[in-house]
């Protein structure tokens, strides 16, 4: 992870998911890396998506994912606001994804991410002048998001 790169929720949730064990390792990396190098970048709908999925699909302790949220908020945050829910309804429209995606696309582009980590979108695609890149695409596809 060289170039500025936006991780998706899924990234963050597979860090506290034991049923997954590669995935897990392999977020894990994921966010250490991004911590170590400067380049990852999260955004506010990252962190709520994370807390709840963790919290009701996963069953971690509140406090524990509250603790964690705060531990991926010293990544840079990308804070939606009105203007990015409304360029993200155009993303949505231009290039046919879900709302959640295109809001989370919308963040990776203000982020000014080269790359978006997630297994939500078309491994390979480049959106929006983002390239999306599937950590998991050897995998099968189980998506932990919360959208």
């Amino acid at each position: 992870m060289s170039v500025r790169s936006f991780l998706d929720s899924n990234i963050l949730v597979y860090t506290d998911d034991a049923d997954e064990p590669a995935r897990q390792r392999r977020s894990l990396e994921l966010v250490e890396e991004a911590r170590l190098s400067g380049t990852g970048v999260v955004s506010t709908q990252v962190l709520q998506e994370y807390f709840v999925v963790t919290t009701r699909k996963l069953g971690v302790d509140p406090e524990i994912a509250a603790q964690k949220v705060r531990l991926f908020s010293r990544l840079p945050v990308v804070v939606i606001d009105v203007p990015d829910i409304e360029a993200a309804i155009d993303l949505q429209r231009l290039h046919r994804v879900s709302f959640w995606d295109a809001l989370i696309l919308r963040a990776a582009q203000r982020g000014s991410c080269a790359v978006l980590y997630s297994e939500d979108l078309q491994n390979g695609a480049t959106l929006g002048g983002v390239r999306i890149e599937n950590p998991f695409a050897s995998g099968r596809r189980r998506s932990r998001s919360a959208k």
